[in-house]
């Protein structure tokens, strides 16, 4: 099995290239929608302990405002996010690619558990005004949301899809990285 991690700043544009993915039969998973959970369900009394809500806008605010209430989050949700990739990969072990997208695999140290990792980038101004419509953000929480990432995975990353087109363009791009996977 080839483990795939799929990345990307805000906005760029990795849940339509985890939608063009799914659409080709490939299994993804989505390490946001799993993160919910978890605040939901095994890690809820953390969360409020620390947070005293589980709000994730709320919690948003919060961690997007204060460093070290963020890593205090981190130090709740990384280790059991960890757990949960690890058993998606023992029940799909048989497939021949896993996906699973997450826009802090680098910074969630979770990059030593894909075999590639994937990057999806489109140019700041074109994420901030993404950001902006998609999330009714003001300018200033779009930009707190932008600049709170890490440039860096972009070049950690194996395969980069740019993202600065049409869907079209975005498929095209998509469908090449996948066949290079195949090559492997």
């Amino acid at each position: 099995m080839l483990k795939i991690g799929l990345t990307g700043n805000i906005a760029a544009g990795k849940s339509e290239v985890e939608t063009i993915i799914k659409n080709k039969g490939y299994i993804v998973f989505d390490l946001d929608k799993i993160s919910h959970n978890l605040l939901e369900n095994e890690c809820k009394n953390a969360i409020l302990k620390e947070f005293k809500t589980i709000e994730r806008k709320e919690i948003g605010k919060i961690v997007f405002s204060n460093k070290a209430k963020k890593e205090k989050l981190e130090q709740i949700i990384y280790p059991v996010l960890k757990k949960e990739i690890l058993k998606i990969f023992d029940k799909y072990k048989n497939e021949p690619f896993i996906f699973i997208s997450g826009a802090l695999i680098f910074q969630a140290g979770f990059d030593n558990l894909f075999d590639k990792i994937i990057f999806v980038d489109s140019n700041k101004n074109l994420r901030l005004k993404r950001l902006i419509k998609r999330n009714n953000f003001t300018k200033d929480e779009a930009i707190k949301r932008i600049n709170s990432q890490d440039e860096t995975a972009k070049n950690l990353s194996d395969y980069i899809i740019t993202n600065n087109s049409d869907l079209k363009e975005l498929e095209c791009n998509t469908l090449k990285t996948i066949e290079a996977l195949k090559l492997l």
